[in-house]
């Protein structure tokens, strides 16, 4: 695949600028990533860099639980060194990836104003619903989510092959496997939680264009955040994902735009 931005399903590559112009026109543009991958961050940045100078945006980081926005205000304020920043942030706690990798699009924010919030939330809730659904769960403990929409067949197609598929060690034998739902609810609780926190500004008066950073696992095939993000009412959200350049392209219906990165 040669470098240059694509439409799954299409085979035409389309001119940087355009893509830029339509992602911009969003509400919401989620833009996928694998979090060990340097060159990724650095396509996220220049994406944000461009949509930045269309409109004014805000950026959420599944990074970064929703508790600690007051923690990215003072860093993009100025208020924090790195290593302060890091610290406040719970960066080995809660991520634990290679800060490096981030810091950058990080430097990026508070060197261009952009507001910055955290998309997540608890592990434990994730797990306790999981485990037991939502009415496992007391209303004071979910910190302002609701149950997730459920998710497509292609979704939850998709989920089942990422994890590993039809192993023989495995009690769920295919996405449809009632089997497979616990492990289902757990992934749509993380959905759920980063819609909801981007979809609080993306419904505001004058709102900006709300950029996530997110997994791309979250994100493709008609489900996960952007299936939540809707269920709110927010209708213009676009899925941007980044693809080596050995990579097979991407089936119609997986995103809304890809850019094969150069070697």
């Amino acid at each position: 695949m040669t470098a240059g931005w694509y439409r799954p399903g299409a085979a035409d590559r389309l001119p940087q600028a355009q893509v830029i112009a339509e992602l911009a026109r969003a509400q919401v543009v989620l833009l996928g990533e694998q979090h060990d991958r340097a060159e990724i961050h650095r396509w996220q940045m220049h994406v944000a860099a461009g949509l930045l100078a269309h409109r004014p945006i805000v950026m959420g980081f599944e990074m970064f639980p929703a508790r600690l926005d007051p923690v990215l205000a003072d860093w993009v304020a100025g208020g924090l060194d790195e290593a302060t920043f890091l610290k406040r942030a719970e960066w080995e706690e809660v991520w634990g990836f290679p800060a490096e990798l981030y810091l950058p699009i990080f430097r990026f924010c508070r060197e261009n104003a952009v507001p910055m919030i955290g998309l997540n939330c608890r592990r434990g809730l994730v797990r306790e619903v999981g485990r037991g659904g939502w009415d496992a769960v007391s209303e004071r403990d979910r910190e302002g989510l609701t149950p997730a929409r459920p998710s497509p067949l292609p979704y939850r197609r998709f989920i089942f092959d990422l994890t590993g598929g039809a192993r023989p060690d495995r009690e769920a034998k295919g996405p449809e496997d009632p089997a497979f739902d616990r492990f289902l609810r757990a992934q749509e609780v993380w959905d759920r939680a980063f819609a909801t926190r981007i979809a609080a500004v993306a419904t505001a008066a004058e709102a900006p264009l709300v950029v996530g950073i997110i997994g791309q696992g979250h994100l493709q095939w008609g489900g996960g955040v952007p299936r939540q993000i809707r269920d709110f009412g927010v209708e213009a959200v676009t899925v941007a994902l980044p693809r080596a350049s050995g990579a097979p392209a991407l089936d119609k219906g997986a995103a809304d735009f890809v850019q094969v990165l150069p070697v």
